[in-house]
Formats: C-alpha cells, sequence, structure tokens
C-alpha cells in the first residue's frame, strides 16, 4: 500500500494523469508493483492506477496507451474502489465522465461490462453512464453488448427495447423520467400509454418527468406534459 503524496506516487500519478506514457513505462519497468498496489488517500479510501485514469474529469492524453501499459504490467482492470460509498470500477468512472476512448481501451483490455458497483444503483457502468446523463458512453456501452433495463433504455431512446421490456410491469414511473430527462417524446408516450405518470416525483431528487423534461432541451416533449391532465 502506497499513499497517494509519496515522491514516487506522486511521479506515477503525474505520468499517468498527463499522458507521459514514456516516463509511466520506465518506472513501471523498475518498479513493477506500482501497476497493482492502489494508492490510498489521507482518509483511507484505496483506489487502483486504473482509477486514476479515469478519475474525473477524465479524457486524460493517451488514455488507451496508458491503460495498455498499466495492464501490460499486471494492472487489474477490475479492481474496485476501496474504503469509498461505492465499489466503482475504472470503467464505472469512465461511464460516469463520459469518456468513450477510456471506456473502449478497458474494454478492449478485458473489463467486466457488467461489473457491480455503480454509485447509482450498485449496477454496472452503463447505470453510472445513464445515471448522471453521460449519454456517448452509454450508447457505446449498449453497442458493446452491455444488458439494457428499461430504465436504461428509455433513458437513450430505444423504443424497441422499451416497448419489450415495458410489459409485465407497472415500474414504469422511473423510466419515464429518465426519458424525459432525455428529452425523448416517443418513449415517454409510449410510457405513459401504458401507465407511467409524468407528475410522479422521483425520491433522488423531489423531480417530476415535467420537471426534468424542461432541461432536455425538447420543446415538444414539455408541451405535451404540460398538457397531460393531472
Amino acid at each position: 500500500m502506497v499513499r497517494h503524496d509519496e515522491p514516487l506516487a506522486v511521479e506515477f500519478a503525474a505520468a499517468i494523469i498527463g499522458g507521459d506514457v514514456e516516463r509511466l513505462t520506465t518506472l513501471l519497468r523498475t518498479e513493477p508493483w506500482l501497476a497493482t498496489e492502489p494508492l490510498t488517500d489521507l482518509a483511507g479510501a484505496r483506489r487502483s492506477p486504473l482509477h486514476l485514469v479515469a478519475d474525473s474529469p477524465g479524457h486524460r492524453p493517451r488514455a488507451a496507451e496508458t491503460v495498455r501499459a498499466l495492464v501490460a504490467a499486471g494492472a487489474d482492470v477490475d479492481a474496485p474502489a476501496i474504503g469509498m460509498s461505492h465499489s466503482e470500477r475504472p470503467l464505472h468512472w469512465a461511464a460516469s465522465n463520459d469518456d468513450v476512448t477510456l471506456a473502449d481501451a478497458l474494454l478492449d483490455a478485458g473489463a467486466d461490462i457488467e461489473a457491480a458497483g455503480s454509485s447509482i444503483d450498485g449496477g454496472p457502468p452503463l447505470s453510472s453512464a445513464v445515471g448522471y446523463g453521460q449519454w456517448s458512453v452509454a450508447r457505446r456501452l449498449v453497442d458493446r453488448g452491455a444488458r439494457t433495463e428499461l430504465w436504461h433504455a428509455a433513458a437513450l431512446g430505444l423504443l424497441p427495447v422499451v416497448d419489450r421490456l415495458a410489459v409485465g410491469t407497472t415500474d414504469l414511473d422511473a423510466p419515464l423520467w429518465n426519458a424525459c430527462r432525455a428529452g425523448h417524446l416517443d418513449a415517454a408516450k409510449l410510457l405513459v400509454a401504458r401507465g407511467a405518470s409524468p407528475r410522479w416525483p422521483a425520491p433522488w431528487s423531489g423531480e417530476t418527468a415535467v420537471d426534468v423534461a424542461r432541461s432536455s432541451g425538447n420543446d415538444e416533449l414539455v408541451s405535451w406534459l404540460v398538457a397531460f391532465p393531472s
């Protein structure tokens, strides 16, 4: 275990954050344990070097090369965060930052697309992407085979999937909320026709589908929701 503020850890982190793959490779050659040893912060939370690549705001320079160098040196692509309020993996963090390049690099290196631990619902990286409104990486995860739940599909406007998954379920209010947040009128109409309520207040924010639709940029959706009978 190495503290994040130790000189070697600082140099290691700087190489990762700055995309200095040559310096990173040299450090890993002389100190190979750096690839597998978590960095520990002052609060005792532990995260892997690959978490550092994915940390906010993401979009590190030469991220794919950095991932390959770390994985080649033994880094665990699915290492969970430890001592935090969640157990997210690096792919969750890439998803939360809408970092498609990094998500692809992690998946190419063998990351589990269904790994649990999201700070949204304890679920996979797709939940982090959708929960934080990171639509580009959410679509890429779906394209790469992520299992899609109803609320994911509604937020992405995947009508055939919404239509199929909505059959036989009464839990439609949260999917409608997500469809409206993302501005998908057709998905909203489908879900309301199945019984979802535009006036349902989300327990995580108190906002209704009408409220979140206002920030979606879809004026037609907002007008339709406002006109909907209470």
